[in-house]
């Protein structure tokens, strides 16, 4: 064993750890469980990110730590920790190419599954119809349902027996050894009839019953499950590759020409950059990192970091940050923080955090298995026993207990979550929700508080002309024809509110001449010979006292020509239809609302009132380790949050939250990090999310509940040898068909229904 050295005994390091063979809640509890026995160890293993991050401190090394998860029946690498200097690799091409061999792991995983249902689903069809259609005679029809079966059961279903294998070797079991055990049971069964020659046909000969549907039928839902969830896994881990692909991918860097002085711009990829360069930001590029203007005045568009929808004024020493866009002047920033230290790589290690150290929800069926299988197995054993001892018969007793398995085999168990899961996302899908897994639902279920982003969430994003107020008797299209001819040649938001506000009043606006940006401050521009100026107020000379102040809530700008100012013209980011609805739903439901934005505190306090939450409920001028930070704080009082939000200044809270809900017409790292995503752009839909995903969650457990209600019944009659196989092959069909029939009742879901 190799063990690390250099540093002291009792100081404490994390490492993340990516672990592979997982297939269900027990495995990752397994995990944690072994990890915990270390001395100094804490781990926290995800399922759905295949990650563990383990806190350790004392002797114990990575290497102890990976000899651990490997004797428990898994797989484990170093992702990223203190034992990449042990290695000799550098840091980041150490977290390069784990990620790089997760992600072609993930891959293969997903491709692997879905070969496997594909070539179940295709083979399961024949046997299904040849053991339930009446009447149907075909030649040979048990060679023939054991020829399709064989593969189904022992290919296809491979990744059960491994799993139910691998955990019987540390005496543990799971949903995987029921169904293997199950399903091995049925086919074996069949496989003796066929070769004594005994087998019935359809399903009115005579003869002994062959199970090759009940083995295959169950095989190939698991398996189409499997991949529905890996499919889901996979895209969510796509978010802290999206994250990352943000930020500029090159900057134009100032360098001093040492033989004459001179400087020149040169293209430099952002890797590159070190602490202290400088470099140009153009009008519509990107910040290339975080750093400190030195030269130049513009506003910046600073949404993805913020959220705030109007763009911030910067000037020299104001902080700008990386990824964040250049709307108007030109600038010349200084570098402060470069690589792994910048901010958008810290949102992406907080979103990486976040789904890290989120509970991993245990499945309901793992919980009642971890039980049930275990007295199956001695059940079917006591069996076997006992009708030996009475009847003296070894091969009947063996037929008997035979009986018990095959009869607990989960068919309905294993229809309970796929369908109803299928059936409710597919309904959630035409009413513009997107449910991202089964572990959704059992957290829409504890949630008792939601945490709403304000802009692009309860707002609509986009900034609107909201007021137009005049001195003296100048008529307000007037004042808005003139100001939107100046902003005509100007690519700031507030402007292109001002221009769209015209254009939607069929305003006739006028061409201009000598157009002149004032960055930071405004435009001016000639308008039919007089020199109009749009911007703030110190711009004139004179402001008339009726139009001193901005009477409503928002950013204004003054019109004026002459030196005196005429008009003001108020934008700003207006609450979405239906938003004060939905808070009040929400209320209804026993979730109170909070609002959450990088706004200053006098919108937010606008916003708050406007839909009905109160002030003690809203925190402003908030930055994304805040958002994060605020969640955090709420878990830590014991309130299970959902947050709803859409920007990339989201993904890391959405990720914290026990339940995160994106807006469609937000970012798609946003989306990629949450777990419900609305796509109908209002917040309304929040409200029907969480009622779906509550009622699609009751229809899981009332499936579960007939699936193993049912086993619990049918078994004491199979251990008392009263089962007819054609009886107990219809009473399983029955089953089947009364949790599919209760799922399809989700189809007509409504809130109001």
């Amino acid at each position: 064993m190799t063990q690390t050295t250099g540093t002291p005994a009792d100081e404490a390091h994390e490492v993340d750890l990516a672990i592979t063979g997982m297939t269900c809640a027990s495995c990752s509890a397994r995990i944690e469980k072994k990890l915990g026995t270390l001395d100094g160890v804490d781990a926290v293993v995800n399922l759905a990110t295949e990650r563990a991050t383990v806190r350790y401190a004392g002797a114990v090394t990575v290497q102890d730590l990976l000899e651990t998860v490997r004797r428990t029946g898994y797989g484990a690498e170093v992702v990223a920790g203190d034992s990449e200097a042990e290695s000799g690799a550098a840091p980041a091409d150490a977290a390069d190419r784990a990620a790089t061999a997760a992600r072609h792991h993930q891959v293969a995983r997903v491709d692997v599954l879905r070969r496997r249902a594909v070539v179940a689903a295709v083979l399961t069809l024949p046997v299904v119809v040849l053991a339930m259609w009446p009447g149907l005679e075909v030649p040979y029809e048990p060679w023939v349902q054991l020829a399709l079966a064989t593969p189904v059961v022992l290919w296809a279903g491979w990744p059960f027996h491994r799993a139910a294998a691998t955990n019987a070797r540390h005496g543990a079991s799971t949903m995987d050894t029921l169904v293997s055990l199950g399903v091995l049971a049925a086919y074996l069964s069949s496989v003796v009839v066929v070769l004594r020659g005994t087998a019935a046909t359809g399903m009115t000969g005579d003869g002994a019953h062959l199970w090759f549907e009940s083995a295959t039928v169950v095989t190939t839902f698991l398996l189409v499950g499997r991949w529905m969830e890996a499919r889901a896994t996979d895209r969510t881990r796509d978010s802290l590759r999206g994250l990352l692909t943000l930020g500029a991918k090159e900057a134009s860097v100032l360098r001093e020409d040492p033989a004459t002085g001179a400087t020149t711009e040169r293209r430099v990829p952002v890797d590159s950059l070190v602490v202290g360069d400088r470099f140009v930001v153009r009008p519509g590029e990107k910040v290339a990192t975080d750093g400190l203007v030195v030269e130049g005045r513009s506003a910046v568009d600073t949404a993805l970091v913020t959220g705030e929808s109007v763009p911030v004024e910067v000037a020299p020493d104001s902080e700008v940050t990386g990824g964040t866009v250049n709307t108007t002047g030109r600038l010349v920033v200084e570098a402060t923080r470069v690589g792994a230290e910048t901010t958008l790589a810290g949102i992406a290690r907080l979103v990486e955090k976040a789904q890290t150290s989120k509970a991993p929800v245990q499945r309901l069926a793992d919980r009642i298995s971890a039980v049930f299988v275990p007295i199956v197995l001695v059940l079917a054993t006591a069996t076997f026993a006992g009708w030996w001892w009475v009847s003296g018969d070894p091969t009947r007793a063996l037929e008997v207990a035979i009986a018990v398995l095959v009869i607990a085999c989960p068919c309905a168990l294993g229809l309970a979550t796929p369908t109803a899961l299928l059936v409710g996302t597919g309904r959630g899908a035409r009413l513009g929700i997107l449910i991202k897994g089964a572990d959704v639902l059992e957290d829409t279920r504890r949630i008792d508080a939601v945490v709403l982003d304000k802009t692009g969430t309860v707002t609509t994003g986009r900034m609107t002309l909201v007021d137009v107020a005049t001195a003296g008797r100048l008529p307000k299209d007037q004042a808005l024809r003139a100001a939107a001819a100046v902003e005509s040649g100007s690519e700031h938001p507030v402007a292109a509110a001002i221009l769209d506000a015209a254009r939607a009043r069929a305003l006739d606006v006028p061409r201009t001449t000598a157009f002149e940006a004032l960055p930071g401050s405004g435009a001016r521009a000639t308008v039919k010979d007089t020199e109009v100026t749009v911007g703030r107020a110190d711009l004139f000379d004179e402001v008339p006292r009726e139009i001193a102040q901005p009477t409503v809530e928002g950013t204004t700008v003054w019109v004026g020509w002459e030196g005196r100012a005429r008009a003001t013209l108020t934008v700003a980011d207006t609450v979405r239809a239906g938003s004060a609805r939905a808070v009040s739903d929400l209320g209804d439901a026993g979730l109170p609302a909070y609002l959450l934005t990088g706004d200053h505190e006098r919108a937010a306090l606008a916003v708050a009132r406007e839909v009905g939450i109160p002030a003690s409920r809203v925190v402003a001028d908030v930055r994304p380790e805040d958002k994060h930070r605020m969640v955090s704080d709420l878990q830590a009082r014991g309130t299970v949050v959902a947050m709803v939000g859409d920007g990339v200044n989201d993904a890391a809270a959405l990720a914290q939250a026990d339940l995160g809900i994106a807006m469609g017409s937000g970012t798609d790292v946003a989306a990629d990090a949450a777990d419900i995503v609305l796509l109908r752009a209002e917040l309304p839909a929040v409200v029907d999310a969480i009622a779906l995903s509550r009622a699609t969650l009751r229809t899981i457990r009332q499936n579960l509940g007939w699936a193993f209600g049912y086993n619990i019944a049918a078994i004491p009659l199979a251990m008392a040898g009263l089962l007819n196989p054609m009886i107990a092959g219809a009473a399983m069909a029955m089953s089947s068909v009364l949790v599919v029939t209760n799922s399809l009742r989700l189809r007509t879901w409504s809130r109001r229904s």
